[in-house]
Formats: structure tokens, sequence, C-alpha cells
């Protein structure tokens, strides 16, 4: 077991052991649940929306050279700049070559997770560089230095008892839980940032290909002040993130708002089409698109699981999920949680060190139900499982055992010997006290719950006593 897996099962054991914890995600996700029930309710069709929204992702994806290409020259036609980052590295290296030409010592940034899938924070501040997270979760979350803990909301698991305790330890001077005076504390530190960056970097929740803009989806306007007032505007972005015409839009919105938060749609929902113009009051005077790849090429190569790329990062199926309820965000070890950061971190950041993620799911189809583009998450899940199955990634004994179960279950005779041996061997270890023990052969099952009663005749050794054999 590598380290990544170990860091996982002893986070998620100590998460799924943590009930205050588990009382706020519920109440979160309850919350959430009647929200989107409600925002559902204004569609006249759900379902046909989803399917619309899944055509709209699968003919950008499938062309997606073509549109993003597209994309490109409508950017640079109107003055903006467009660099194909190949790494993660390349894309810091890129952002913090351009803030250190331009002289910046202060970034403001609204929420991005390819920001935070990059890292691009931490490259900054090696250079020397303020960033300033203005999104109100991250900028929580930012003050706590830990990763965001859900895809949409980053400070989901706090409570405002807690964020007060945190701004009176690193703002000071706040005496109040009130959550409306909590903000507006985190409003006035973050004004000063807003006036006195030179950088603002967004992520991008769409590139729209024939028009060349970037579609923006905040609840707080921070994006806007962003983008804006700096003078120099980076758009980070994956390379799915790309749809074919602005008029998709009409739909992609409000279905983004309705899976995400349950809002017919979100408050502040802005295009950026490049750098000001001579007749315009406002914007910034540079504008620079980071076009991401880093391993997502690789999955679009893949035709049984390039359908992983049509996410729009809703966080739908992570507020679905009875293991994300469970563990939480931060026990996954990855910027993307859930089941679809199940199914995307072993493409992005390889397979050996994550195939563990895709075997943290009970397969209940959940986020498949949820999902706005009807990702089919599970099968992925199988699919990743298979791969790491295949490259000979699980553990031996894992291997030996299936082999075995294989060995007896084709066979009525073995079937039969194996399971007598099984209830032996179980109700032996129940006389002797193993329960817990070193010499438990199931301890892990035991360790935290009492060793069951075993029957005395097997499940067919009944059938046929009933029924007789045939």
């Amino acid at each position: 077991m590598n380290a990544a897996a170990e860091a996982f099962l002893r986070e998620a054991a100590a998460t799924a052991a943590n009930g205050e914890l588990h009382q706020i995600v519920r109440k979160g996700v309850e919350h959430y649940d009647a929200a989107v029930e409600r925002g559902r309710a204004r569609f006249l069709d759900w379902e046909a929306a989803r399917q619309r929204c899944r055509k709209i992702k699968r003919e950008a994806i499938d062309r997606l050279d073509l549109y993003l290409e597209e994309f490109e020259r409508r950017v640079n036609e109107r003055g903006g700049h467009v660099f194909w980052a190949e790494t993660a590295e390349d894309a810091c290296r890129y952002v913090t070559d351009l803030a250190a030409r331009a002289g910046v010592r202060t970034v403001v940034k609204s929420k991005s997770m390819v920001s935070e899938e990059i890292r691009l924070n931490a490259a900054l501040e090696t250079r020397g560089i303020k960033v300033w997270e203005t999104d109100l979760g991250e900028f929580i979350v930012q003050l706590r230095e830990e990763p965001p803990f859900h895809i949409v909301t980053p400070a989901m698991h706090l409570t405002r008892r807690q964020i007060a305790a945190l701004f009176r330890e690193k703002l000071g001077g706040v005496q109040t839980e009130d959550p409306q005076e909590l903000t507006a504390v985190a409003r006035r530190e973050l004004r000063r940032a807003f006036f006195s960056a030179e950088m603002g970097v967004t992520g991008a929740n769409f590139l729209v290909a024939d028009s060349g803009a970037i579609a923006i989806t905040t609840n707080e306007g921070n994006a806007r002040l962003c983008s804006s007032l700096p003078r120099i505007h980076v758009a980070i972005a994956g390379i799915e993130k790309v749809i074919p015409r602005a008029e998709d839009l009409a739909l992609l919105w409000p279905v983004l708002a309705t899976a995400g938060t349950g809002q017919a749609i979100t408050c502040y929902n802005t295009l950026v089409t490049g750098p000001r113009t001579a007749s315009e009051p406002d914007g910034p005077e540079e504008f620079h698109v980071v076009l991401l790849d880093n391993g997502r090429s690789r999955l679009l190569a893949d035709p049984e699981q390039r359908e992983v790329l049509h996410c729009i990062r809703c966080g739908a199926c992570l507020n679905a999920c009875p293991v994300f309820r469970t563990i939480g965000g931060h026990a996954y070890g990855t910027i993307y949680s859930g089941p679809i950061g199940s199914v995307l971190t072993p493409h992005l950041r390889g397979l050996a060190e994550f195939q563990h993620l895709s075997f943290a799911s009970s397969l209940c189809g959940a986020c498949a139900v949820v999902c706005p583009v009807k990702i089919d998450l599970p099968r992925h899940l199988l699919q990743n499982r298979r791969n790491a199955i295949a490259a000979g990634l699980r553990p031996a004994q894992e291997r030996t055992g299936f082999r075995l179960w294989r060995w007896a279950m084709e066979n009525d005779r073995r079937f039969t010997m194996f399971g007598w041996a099984a209830r032996f061997g179980w109700k032996m270890a129940r006389r002797a006290g193993l329960a817990g023990t070193a010499l438990d052969p199931a301890r892990r099952w035991t360790k935290a719950r009492e060793m069951p009663e075993i029957p005395r005749h097997s499940f067919r050794a009944l059938w046929r006593k009933t029924h007789g054999a045939g």
C-alpha cells in the first residue's frame, strides 16, 4: 500500500468517527437537497435538460481540437493572449513569469479548482507575491491553510463558531458570530486587496468557442472585481471547459446553478472577451487565458472514459455520495473529491498512486442519477478498478483471494467445501474468543463490531431440507 492510500484510510477512519462533522455535513446536504428539488421543479422537463447538456458537452469533447482552435483565434482577434500549458508546472511558470515581468506584488483570485489543481498559490508565493482568495469560502480555508472541503462550498465543514474563532485569531477584533457581520469583516479585508492588486486570476466555468469569451458564474461578484480592477487578468481553465456556442449558455448556466446550489441562476454571470478597449471605462489592460492539459489529453484519447471530461464541476455527485458524506472531502487527499474525483484523479495524477480512490465507493449509483450531464460515474469507477487490476496494482493477497473465490464458484462441490470450512473456522474463532485480536480471521470487521452468530446450516442445506433437491 502506497503513502496516498495509507493516508486516505487514516483520514477516512478519523472523519468517519467525527460525529460533529457528520452533523455539519448532513445539515448542509439537507439544505442543498431541498433547494435542488425546488430548482428542478422550475424546469418543464429536467431530464430533457440533462440530455441536452450531455449532447452539448459530447459535441464539444468529440471535436475538442477544432473548438479550442476557434476559441484561441477569437481571443487573439480581440487582443488577448492564449497559452497552452501541457503540465501544471508549465501553467504555473507562465503565470509567475508574467507576474514577475509586470512587477506584480499582489494577486486577487476568484474561486478556481484548476488553480488549486496546479497549486498556483504556492508557486506565486515562492516568488514573493501575495495571493488573496476572494471567494468567502476559499478565503476561510486559505486562512486555515487547508484545501477546499467541497468543489462548490469550500468551507462546508465549518460552523459559524469556528469561522468566528478563525477570524478573531487571524484578523483580530472580531467579537461576533453573526454571519452577516462575519461576511462584512471579510469584505473589509478583501476590499483593500482588490484595490491594491496588479493581477487578477479567475477560473472559467465555460470557454465559448464562437465568441472567444470566458464564462464565469459566482454568487458574490468577486470574479467581476478580479477580472476588471487589476491591470492584468489571467483566466486558467482545463481544455475540457470549451463549449461550441454562446447560445449553449442559455441552458448550461441555469442547469449548473440548479445542480450546484438549487438556484434558478447564480447571482453573477459574466462574459469576458478580452482586454479593455479605448471605449470601455474599466477592465484589464492585458487578458491572458491559460488552457491546461495536465493529463486531460490522455483521458480524451480513451474512447471508453473520455465522457468524464463532460463534467461541469457542479458538485452534485459529492452531495449524493454516501461515502463523501461519511468521510468528507479532505480524506481523499486530492483537490477533486467525491465520485468525480475518484474517477478523474487516477487519470490526472497517476493510476499507480491513486487507484485506491476508485475502490472507495459503494457503487450505489446515486452520483449518476444526479449528474446534470449524465456521466455514468459508477461505470467509470469500475473501469478504473479494472485498469488497476490489469496493471497488477492491487495487493497480492486480494488477487489470490479472488482467484480462490472464482475456483470455488466454478464447481458445486468446491463451493460446498469452502462454505463448510468458512463456517467451521468462524465458529472456532468465536468459541476461542479471538474477536479483535491478532489471531482473529476477520479482525478489521470485529475490531468495531461483535462477531455475529453463525447459522448451523448453509442456505443450500436449508433449501434442500425445505424444498428437496433440484
